[in-house]
């Protein structure tokens, strides 16, 4: 395995099921793996797509902060909803978050997700000046 390449997990159930790391850092870049509004095994905001999208762009920021990043730092975001009818709900929920920052961002709307109460499924990509330890691990 790479060195210079880590990972971060969640507490996703489908990370050890499929074999894919929440996070992902590469030199100046932490990339955070598609990411749904769950904390554990229970989906928060049910039937509400700002909610989902809220807690799925936590999600991801608690990802980015154990490489010592926060929003300011995201330069990409991708959000997949399943219906049109949501684009207001998570763009308002995106710029809560994002506006001061102003990544580039992508909002696509897909046919479904893994459990079909899903609404947003979100992915950030931030950028890093110079690689931070995990925190909580040895360095």
């Amino acid at each position: 395995m790479n060195e210079a390449v880590r990972r971060v997990q969640s507490d996703s159930p489908w990370e050890e099921t499929i074999g894919f790391a929440r996070a992902v850092a590469a030199g100046d870049r932490v990339l955070v793996s598609g990411t749904m509004p769950f904390a554990g095994d229970v989906l928060l905001g049910e039937g509400d797509p700002y909610e989902q999208a809220t807690a799925a762009f936590r999600n991801g920021l608690v990802a980015l902060e154990k490489f010592g990043l926060g929003a300011e730092d995201v330069i990409r975001t991708r959000m997949y909803l399943t219906h049109a009818r949501d684009v207001d709900a998570v763009g308002r929920a995106h710029k809560k978050l994002f506006d001061a920052v102003r990544p580039a961002a992508t909002m696509v709307v897909v046919s479904g997700f893994v459990d079909s109460r899903v609404l947003v499924e979100v992915e950030l990509e931030a950028f890093r000046a110079a690689p931070e330890p995990l925190r909580g691990a040895p360095a």
